[in-house]
């Protein structure tokens, strides 16, 4: 998997440690379980993963075939086939994905699965980068056989900073070159085979600043812990939290959501107030029949009395009475 992880949440990097893994993150199965399957039809490496799973593949055996792919990706760029590579990092990028895919899905995620995963992405771009290695060593300027191992060191340095830096209980993600933005470049690189020196040195640029920002962002943070302040990543994330906490019960109190808050907790069915008024007759005039209904809804006209109309009007007109004020007595208490 690209960022050494299987998670339900998407990590930026490998490298981190094994400990740091969970076997997930949704506290209630039912909702989990439905939000996952649908989640599930709209991205679709989760749907591959889901697929495959159900075919009885594990997540160990992705990540297994991610290494393989990346052994034989070294060995295509060796022999100079670089359009083949450029495919080969792709599928196995791909095969990066639907490891930790097939763990969401299949509910085996583990530290196990985690470390596992952390040291093939290792593996992996050692395959890579040593077979980029192999073919300018092989060309006119051998010297250039450094620059793949210069980044491969670099990245084994940013790597491992997040992972000693969670070990100790600290915030080691992010920072511009990740694994995934690494993997991009080369695929770039060998492209555009033409300029594939100088993007291998932008590459090499990217990821010593990427190693400077993550070595920044720790060091204050043990910075902080020796001097007794909160940590900065803590401290953002006690602040939103604390934001949330104060804006979620200030809310706009309604009648209709206390009513639907007792409803769901067990009350009654709400009234339906029906209408005895027929309905708009075809042809009739939209002022008469605005006429006949104020003069049934008027409390002293002859059709509200009862005296005229239909033979049921006046049962018709207490139901009418019962259901309103019953439905006032509701609105009134607040229900």
């Amino acid at each position: 998997m690209i960022d050494g992880r299987r998670r339900q949440d998407k990590a930026g990097d490998a490298g981190a440690p094994a400990g740091a893994a969970s076997a997930g993150t949704d506290s209630a199965p039912g909702a989990g379980s439905a939000r996952r399957s649908l989640i599930s039809k709209f991205v679709p490496h989760l749907a591959l993963g889901r697929k495959l799973a159900r075919h009885g593949v594990t997540a160990d055996q992705v990540t297994v075939v991610g290494l393989l792919l990346a052994a034989l990706t070294g060995a295509m760029i060796a022999l100079g086939h670089l359009w083949t590579g450029v495919a080969l990092v792709t599928v196995g990028g791909l095969m990066d994905t639907l490891d930790g895919a097939v763990a969401k899905v299949s509910g085996s995620s583990s530290r196990r699965g985690a470390f596992l995963d952390s040291v093939t992405d290792r593996v992996a771009d050692a395959f890579m980068f040593g077979g980029l290695a192999w073919y300018l060593a092989a060309g006119s300027r051998p010297e250039l056989a450094l620059l793949p191992f210069g980044i491969l060191a670099t990245g084994n340095v940013i790597s491992y900073e997040r992972a000693k830096a969670e070990s100790l209980g600290w915030e080691g993600k992010g920072g511009l070159m990740e694994r995934a933005e690494r993997l991009i470049l080369l695929a770039v690189a060998l492209a555009f085979n033409v300029v594939m020196v100088p993007l291998l040195w932008v590459l090499l640029a990217l990821c010593v600043f990427t190693a400077a920002q993550r070595f920044t962002r720790i060091w204050r943070q043990a910075t902080a812990e020796r001097n007794g302040e909160p940590l900065p990543s803590r401290a953002a994330r006690a602040g939103s939290a604390a934001a949330l906490s104060a804006w979620r019960p200030a809310r706009v109190e309604s009648r209709w959501r206390a009513w639907r808050e007792a409803r769901a907790a067990g009350g009654s069915r709400p009234v339906r107030v029906r209408t005895t008024r027929p309905r708009r007759r075809a042809g009739e005039p939209l002022g008469s029949r605005l006429r006949s209904a104020l003069a049934t809804d008027r409390p002293g006209s002859r059709q509200a009395r009862g005296g005229g109309g239909r033979p049921h009007s006046r049962l018709a007109q207490r139901r009418q009475e019962g259901a309103a004020s019953a439905l006032r007595r509701r609105l009134g208490n607040g229900r």
